[in-house]
C-alpha cells in the first residue's frame, strides 16, 4: 500500500528591508488567559481595539510554528500542481450560486481596466460532518494534521476571544458565544490557502496598485497567520491606509460583519485591503494560512439582547434589523457570498486608485449594498 505523499519543508522569504508606514497594533498575550485576574486583562487592552481599529495581534496561542509552517507548506504543495489538476475542485456555477468552499483559480473575475485578479484560494470547511467534500491526493493525505490544526485555530485562538468579547459585553455567561459557535454544530467556518501571483508594475498601476480593494470579512473573526510578504493595509479611524507589520511568532486578528451584527455596532468590523508588495518583494509569490469563525449556521444575528453593555449605549438595532431583517448566519453568508463571487462588471478604476462599481453589482439583499473602501 502506498505511503503519504511527502511534503518539504517550507521556509519563509524574508522580510521587506523597506521603511513603510507601519500601523500600531496591541499584542495580546495569550498566555495571560489562564492566569488569575488574566481575562480581564486582556479585555482591557483589548477595548479599544475592538471598537475603534477591528485589527490586533495575539501571541503564545499553543500552536507551534512548526505546525503553522506545515499549513504553509500543504499550501505549497497544492498550489504547486497543474492547473488541471486544480480545477477539479472548480465550480464557477457553485461560487457564483455562495457555496465557496473548494478551489477558485485566478482570473475569475477582472478587477478593472482590463486585468484580472491574481489570486487562487483554496477553502477547506470546518470537520463539523456536515461538509463532505473531495480533497486532492496531496491534502487527502494528510487531513487528520489539517483537521487538528483547524480545530486548534478554534479552541486555542477563537475560543477564548469569545470569551473576552463576552466579558467585554458583560454577560453573565462568559461562554454564551462559545456556545454560538460551536466547533462540531454546522458552520461556515474555513481553513484557506491563498496565493497571491507578482504582477508587473505596469499592470499594478491599472488596478491602483491593489491586489484586492478595501473591504471587510463577513464573519466572526479572521485568523491571518505571519507570512513576511508585505501587502495586508489597515485603514485606521482616521481614514489612513497603515502596513500590517508581519511580526514574529504572532496571528494577526481581525473582527468582522457578523460580530459588528451581534453586538449592534459596538465591535467594529475592520477594513483591510491588499496592496502590491514594496519593491524588494514586488516579485515574490503571497502566500497565506488563514482561519475564518463564524456562528453557527442557525444563530440569528440580531444584537445580543443581553448584554447590560450594549442595552446602556442604546445599541440594540444593526443594519439588517433596520431593515425588517432577522438574518441567519447561514442565510447572510449564502447572500454575501453570492455577491462577492459573482462574475460582475469590471470596477471603473480611477487615477488615484478609487474602485467605483455599479449599485447592483454591489447588492447583497435590497436596501443593502457592500461596501468598497478607497
Amino acid at each position: 500500500m502506498p505511503g503519504k505523499i511527502e511534503i518539504d519543508r517550507y521556509e519563509h522569504v524574508p522580510v521587506t528591508k523597506e521603511e513603510l508606514d507601519w500601523a500600531e497594533l496591541i499584542t495580546l498575550d495569550l498566555s495571560l488567559y489562564e492566569q488569575p485576574g488574566g481575562k480581564e486583562e486582556l479585555v482591557k487592552q483589548l477595548d479599544h481595539a475592538v471598537r475603534h481599529v477591528g485589527f490586533f495581534y495575539v501571541k503564545n496561542f499553543n500552536i507551534p510554528q512548526e505546525e503553522v509552517d506545515r499549513q504553509f507548506a500543504l499550501g505549497r504543495a497544492f498550489y504547486a500542481l497543474p492547473l488541471e489538476e486544480k480545477l477539479k475542485y472548480h465550480n464557477s456555477n457553485d461560487l457564483e450560486r455562495g457555496e465557496y468552499n473548494g478551489y477558485r483559480p485566478a482570473g475569475h473575475r477582472i478587477l478593472g481596466n482590463g486585468i484580472k485578479d491574481n489570486v487562487q484560494v483554496y477553502n477547506i470547511p470546518k470537520f463539523d460532518g456536515h461538509h463532505h467534500r473531495q480533497q486532492p491526493a496531496i491534502l487527502a493525505d494528510h487531513l487528520d494534521e489539517i483537521e487538528a490544526f483547524s480545530r486548534k485555530c478554534h479552541t486555542e485562538v477563537v475560543e477564548k476571544l469569545l470569551r473576552l468579547f463576552a466579558i467585554l459585553l458583560q454577560l453573565s455567561d462568559e461562554d454564551q458565544l462559545v456556545r454560538d459557535h460551536k466547533y462540531d454544530a454546522k458552520g461556515e467556518d474555513h481553513l484557506r490557502y491563498m496565493h497571491y501571483a507578482a504582477r508587473g508594475l505596469e499592470e499594478n498601476k491599472k488596478v491602483g496598485d491593489l491586489y484586492s480593494p478595501g473591504h471587510t470579512d463577513l464573519g466572526t473573526v479572521t485568523l491571518l497567520f505571519r507570512q513576511p510578504v508585505a501587502a495586508l493595509q489597515i485603514l485606521n479611524s482616521e481614514g489612513q491606509w497603515k502596513w500590517v507589520r508581519p511580526q514574529d511568532g504572532t496571528i494577526t486578528i481581525n473582527t468582522c460583519d457578523a460580530l459588528t451584527a451581534l453586538t449592534g455596532g459596538l465591535i467594529k468590523s475592520s477594513v483591510h485591503r491588499v496592496h502590491a508588495p514594496p519593491p524588494d518583494q514586488a516579485h515574490v509569490d503571497r502566500l497565506g494560512v488563514l482561519y475564518f469563525a463564524r456562528p453557527s449556521n442557525h444563530v440569528i444575528l440580531d444584537p445580543i439582547q443581553n448584554s447590560p453593555l450594549l442595552n446602556e449605549l442604546g445599541l440594540t438595532q444593526n443594519v439588517f434589523t433596520e431593515l425588517g431583517q432577522h438574518l441567519t448566519t447561514e442565510q447572510w453568508v449564502k447572500v454575501r457570498q453570492t455577491q462577492q463571487q459573482r462574475r460582475r462588471q469590471e470596477a471603473k478604476i480611477s487615477d488615484d486608485g478609487k474602485y467605483t462599481y455599479a449599485p447592483k453589482d454591489l447588492e447583497v439583499i435590497p436596501g443593502l449594498h457592500a461596501k468598497v473602501y478607497n
